[in-house]
């Protein structure tokens, strides 16, 4: 799944639209609740900065999750300890294929229905 595919999605069950922040971050969009709180967060960051090899950039999606459930999911391959989030609170999925669609589009609804 990439960031086209998430901006769809959101758009078509939240009526969300990605919202670009940062100008020095032009590729980092975050995602907002009807009560201003975020969701999500989609950014491009190098891969070494996640603790994975390479300098080439990932996109990646940053998600709220049960903080019950955030270490499972942390032991699944794409998904990581939150990037520059609360890492008790949040969890990083790469959008490099190695997630399923089905696991991202999860953990992207239970995100929306926690802030709500």
């Amino acid at each position: 799944m990439n960031r086209e595919e998430i901006c769809k999605y959101v758009y078509e069950k939240y009526h969300t639209s990605f919202e670009y922040l940062w100008k020095k971050y032009p590729f980092y969009a975050v995602l907002r609740g009807e009560n201003q709180k975020w969701y999500g967060i989609i950014m491009n960051v190098p891969r070494e900065k996640l603790g994975l090899t390479g300098k080439e950039e990932v996109d990646i999606l940053n998600v709220k999750c049960p903080k019950e459930l955030v270490g499972s999911f942390r032991m699944s391959p794409g998904i990581l300890p939150a990037y520059h989030m609360n890492k008790e609170n949040w969890l990083t999925i790469l959008l490099d294929g190695s997630v399923s669609k089905e696991k991202i589009l999860q953990l992207l609804d239970w995100s929306h229905d926690l802030v709500e």
